[in-house]
């Protein structure tokens, strides 16, 4: 087997198989041979139908199999041997004139290969990145402690409707045909849901002001909602194109008025909130409200420091070339159900997130980082707390975290995610040491504004 490798600009090659009858021939024979062991062919004792009729059954598909397997793992030994470092898979060249394998070897294929860039980052201490210590304030817990007593509030009946509680009302609609008369025919919906001091139009929020239960008040969903027909189709329990010409008014009569009360900070919000007994007075619920704060402005101030750090390994990377219309063809050939629209609207984000990788390949070899099975194991439980955390269940015990979290690494995807985090994690705290981390104490306001 003969291969060539031509390199014309550093970043686009091409490498040229040529296969020889020798390369495969034997192979090929022995697999026929496996297969006539195996082969129930009827008229024949298993196992001893004529070899000439397993070659015609079988002789090409095994062909074809064996030529593609040896080319690929030709391709991959040539390209470690001569430390190539390719961006996805080998690609068919254009110009790949088509093999008659059923015609005599030798057989050639050409194929083109993205090939990584050098990329160099050097670090010193004379690189400085910020690290945000954000301030647990007491108007942020105070905020955090009324929250909780809205998570676990309820609603109560009102007789008497209240836009300065934003009160819920419920009744039923029906349009009107003139402003005394109900459209014979018309729309009518039971059990409709209004929130008027939500309404766009000031006007129509006031008809409604002091509204009793039993009452009839007489609005225009349009007027009310500025013509947002998706409102109004929601309101009215239509399609929003069943909405488009629909300009009258209706008369709502008021059967319900609910008025949201905040819970009481009380022993039983307590124990909702945080386990029976864990907290017992309105300290102990501020300080543990503070350390709740800490954990998560800490878990937010490194990500900001992830976030800048890599716009600064970024600048420091400089310009980083790629074969983009090789990488396009690659993408466009593993979507191809998606199709070409498809590539184009994410091939930028590709790209950013491909060199992204190569700077963080480089600097993990540059420091040798080591990425160990205990380090994506503490990483999947991380993003499994974090996950239980978002659904509000602060309390769960370690062992059911862990559950998941194995469970969840079963899944490829996951599995590959916490691969990449954990190494992208460690590869954080090892450059923590090679740069200066300059530390910054920040107020939450400020903090969130380096986002925007």
């Amino acid at each position: 087997m003969n291969i060539t490798f031509n390199n014309p600009d550093t970043i686009n090659g091409k490498l040229t198989i040529v296969v020889e009858e020798s390369d495969f021939a034997e192979l090929v024979a022995q697999k026929l041979k496996d297969y006539r062991r195996r082969a129930d062919v009827p008229g024949f004792r298993k196992g001893h139908a004529p070899m000439a009729l397993i070659q015609r059954s079988y002789g090409m598909a095994v062909k074809v199999d064996t030529i593609d397997r040896i080319v690929y793992e030709n391709i991959m030994k040539y390209t470690k041997e001569n430390n190539i470092r390719m961006l996805g898979a080998p690609m068919p060249a254009e110009e790949q004139v088509e093999q008659d394998l059923e015609s005599a070897a030798p057989y050639t294929f050409v194929f083109d290969i993205a090939i990584a860039p050098e990329i160099t980052v050097k670090l010193s201490k004379r690189d400085q990145v910020p690290m945000y210590h954000i301030a647990v304030e007491d108007e942020l817990i105070n905020k955090q402690a009324e929250q909780y007593c809205r998570q676990f509030g309820h609603y109560d009946k009102a007789e008497q409707y209240d836009a300065e509680q934003n009160d819920v009302i419920r009744g039923t609609l029906r349009q009107m045909a003139t402003k005394a008369k109900v459209l014979e025919g018309g729309i009518e919906v039971t059990e409709a849901m209004l929130m008027p001091s939500y309404f766009t139009d000031k006007k129509q929020q006031a008809l409604f002001k002091d509204a009793k239960v039993g009452e009839t008040i007489t609005f225009n969903p349009r007027k009310a909602y500025k013509d947002n027909e998706a409102e109004i189709a929601a309101l009215l329990k239509k399609k929003r194109e069943e909405v488009a010409d629909i300009k009258s008014d209706f008369a709502f009569e008021l059967t319900e008025v609910s008025r949201f009360v905040a819970a009481e900070e009380n022993q039983d919000l307590y124990d909702k909130i945080f386990g029976a007994g864990m907290v017992k007075s309105h300290e102990e619920f501020a300080a543990k409200i503070a350390e709740q704060m800490a954990a998560q402005f800490a878990m937010d101030a490194e990500y900001r420091f992830k976030v800048d750090m890599r716009a600064h390994l970024e600048k420091k990377a400089g310009n980083i070339e790629l074969p983009e219309e090789l990488l396009k063809r690659f993408m466009l050939r593993n979507n191809e159900d998606k199709g070409a629209e498809f590539v184009e609207q994410n091939f930028k984000p590709s790209i950013e997130a491909l060199k992204w990788q190569l700077i963080k390949d480089q600097l993990i070899e540059t420091y040798e980082v080591k990425i160990e099975h205990e380090d994506v194991l503490n990483t999947a439980r991380a993003m499994a707390a974090q996950q239980f955390a978002q659904y509000g269940m602060q309390n769960v015990p370690q062992e059911y975290i862990n559950q998941y979290a194995d469970d969840m690494l079963k899944k490829e995807d996951f599995m590959r995610n916490c691969i990449d985090n954990a190494a992208e994690n460690k590869l954080m705290e090892k450059l923590k040491t090679v740069v200066k981390v300059v530390d910054k104490d920040i107020k939450l306001d400020d903090f969130n504004k380096l986002f925007n």
